[in-house]
């Protein structure tokens, strides 16, 4: 969804000192999008999956197109899949067929699941819990202050926050990140939205996430270089590179 060409993105992110980049599926056209990315460059990965907005007919056909995507090699995670009810964008059943897919489907792969929420944090724990209490589980773009200790009682889920973490009104959040053991934390820029408040009102961009490490980095009164070092080992325990 970047509009710069690849290429710069990833010269721009190695430059800023961002060794690997997860690009995200949210359909077929861009999970294949995202594939070739990753076979164009090495440090870019990819996650495969059908994005909560995008459920729209999930059917037996789009799970197993998934299936064969997400046994790509340079595939590291499925998703982003979950709950949407703030855009209700898909029928909230097309959604939830698609989610218990995709978990089974990170079961099966044994790749870690990545996933969506917004304004369906209690059905998107319960089925979390229900169904995939024991898999890896990425939740991206944490939103979920209030819920952040139910969270952090599942060994094998990690906690992602993007750059609204840095915006001056989210306190909560940066809370929040203060309960977040070392080895399960991550940060990311769910490019190109929610720019971190160094850059804020430009499109988001890899080479980002640097800025919301440094605001976690203060945040958490650790230097910068000790939390890179943590962030690294979580993605790299997490995604398995």
């Amino acid at each position: 969804m970047c509009e710069p060409p690849d290429a710069e993105l990833v010269a721009a992110a190695a430059e800023a000192g961002v060794e690997r980049i997860v690009t995200v599926g949210t359909d077929s056209a861009t999970c294949r999008a995202a594939l070739r990315a990753a076979e164009d460059f090495p440090q870019v990965y990819a996650s495969i999956g059908r994005h909560p907005n995008e459920a729209t007919g999930f059917d037996d056909a789009d799970l197993a197109e998934l299936q064969a995507l997400a046994s790509h090699e340079k595939c590291v995670a499925i998703g982003e899949t979950g709950l949407d009810y703030y855009r209700d964008y898909a029928p909230a059943a097309d959604q939830r067929r698609a989610f218990e897919a995709q978990i089974e489907l990170a079961r099966e792969s044994g790749k870690p699941l990545m996933i969506h929420t917004r304004a369906a944090d209690e059905d998107t724990l319960s089925l979390l819990e229900e169904r995939a209490s024991d898999l890896p589980v990425i939740l991206h773009c944490f939103s979920m202050p209030d819920r952040i200790e139910q969270c952090l009682e599942h060994p094998r889920w990690w906690i992602s926050f993007a750059g609204n973490v840095t915006y001056p009104k989210a306190s909560a959040l940066r809370d929040a990140a203060l309960r977040v053991p070392p080895d399960r934390l991550l940060v990311e820029t769910d490019a190109p939205f929610l720019a971190p408040q160094a850059v804020r009102g430009k499109p988001n961009a890899p080479a980002n996430v640097v800025h919301t490490a440094a605001a976690l980095a203060i945040e958490r009164r650790v230097p910068y270089e000790e939390l890179d070092r943590a962030v690294a080992l979580s993605a790299a325990g997490v995604f398995g590179w």
